[in-house]
């Protein structure tokens, strides 16, 4: 099994720079996205992934823009990520008409073709054979787009996981699986349901892959270790299987207080949060604080001017109600 701990890749401070305003950005928008909940604003659940925000900023900048990603439920980091603006996604989650889908998707179906964000599924491992079908239209067409596919440590004992995983090796398919194991399946420790130690690592052998296992909250080792492996499927190498080791800071969803979960390991966690442990490693390797409040006070500004603007939005009419519905916008298809 190989461990990804120190980069390989050369990482220079512009870019660790624009790695830390992805964490930032992705913690201050989902902390704000939790507050609106309590004030019952957001409609519906959401699945927050505080704690795990170096998994998506790292990833997302490993990827060019034309690649595309596939998210779970627990998407609105991924989508942020790639480049969406924050208005149109918090509208979305507040049922808004300038919503990124004008508030019929809400915050477990975020969608984004522009920018490469190619769904949130809200059914467990359905979008792993959709990654599929993506690479395997790009190695067709004969483009060098790469799908990169995001889902939980629970999906690994999901039929789909392993019909994926199959399908994308025998097909030498140019897509990256990228398990964030955040230990627990729901209400459930994962390690208590499932056969081996490392969901995903441990699974990868079984189709020929490399066993890699990653430290999911160091933004630096996913990039490398997500750069590599895309770069790896763009040149017609196949597919690769990573497992980012990550937890996160709440339950399951805005439902779900997690107490289940011991003082000591959520303590323990939260101890290794990303967005703060980058921020040393900045000011170790001399950056100055000035620069790293500046960076803070700006996204916080963002996040401010997109809260506003989401509330501002309408609700929607009922001339949305069929469309999209249907491939031809409307009800009257069947006629």
């Amino acid at each position: 099994m190989t461990t990804a701990t120190k980069p390989t890749t050369a990482i220079d401070l512009e870019h660790r720079l624009a790695l830390y305003r992805s964490q930032v950005a992705l913690r201050l928008f989902e902390t704000r996205a939790y507050d609106l909940f309590l004030e019952n604003l957001v409609k519906g659940t959401s699945h927050l992934s505080l704690g795990q925000e170096a998994i998506a900023a790292g990833v997302a900048a490993a990827m060019r823009e034309t690649d595309w990603t596939f998210a779970t439920y627990r998407g609105h980091a991924h989508t942020l990520a790639r480049g969406v603006p924050m208005t149109p996604v918090l509208a979305e989650l507040l049922g808004r008409a300038n919503g990124l889908m004008a508030g019929k998707g809400g915050s477990m179906h975020l969608t984004s073709v522009e920018h490469g964000v190619m769904g949130s599924y809200a059914i467990i491992g359905a979008h792993l054979p959709i990654a599929c079908g993506a690479a395997w239209s790009a190695q067709y067409r004969g483009t060098d787009q790469v799908a990169v596919c995001f889902f939980g440590d629970g999906t690994t004992n999901i039929g789909a996981f392993h019909e994926a995983l199959n399908f994308a090796a025998i097909w030498k398919l140019p897509v990256v699986f990228i398990c964030e194991n955040n230990l627990w399946m729901e209400y459930t420790r994962t390690t208590e349901v499932t056969a081996v130690a490392h969901p995903a690592a441990d699974r990868a052998g079984a189709y020929g892959l490399e066993s890699i296992l990653v430290d999911g909250n160091d933004a630096d080792a996913v990039y490398d270790v997500a750069a590599r492996a895309i770069a790896r499927a763009r040149a017609g190498e196949g597919p690769s299987l990573i497992e980012a080791e990550t937890y996160r800071h709440g339950g399951h969803s805005r439902a779900d207080p997690g107490k289940y979960r011991p003082d000591e390991e959520v303590a323990q966690w939260k101890a290794k949060d990303p967005v703060p442990r980058y921020r040393a490693r900045l000011v170790e390797l001399g950056v100055d604080e000035a620069t790293l409040v500046a960076i803070e006070s700006e996204v916080a500004d963002e996040v401010e001017a997109a809260t506003e603007a989401a509330k501002a939005g309408a609700i929607p009419g009922e001339d949305l109600l069929m469309k999209d519905v249907w491939a031809n916008g409307g009800s009257s298809w069947r006629n």
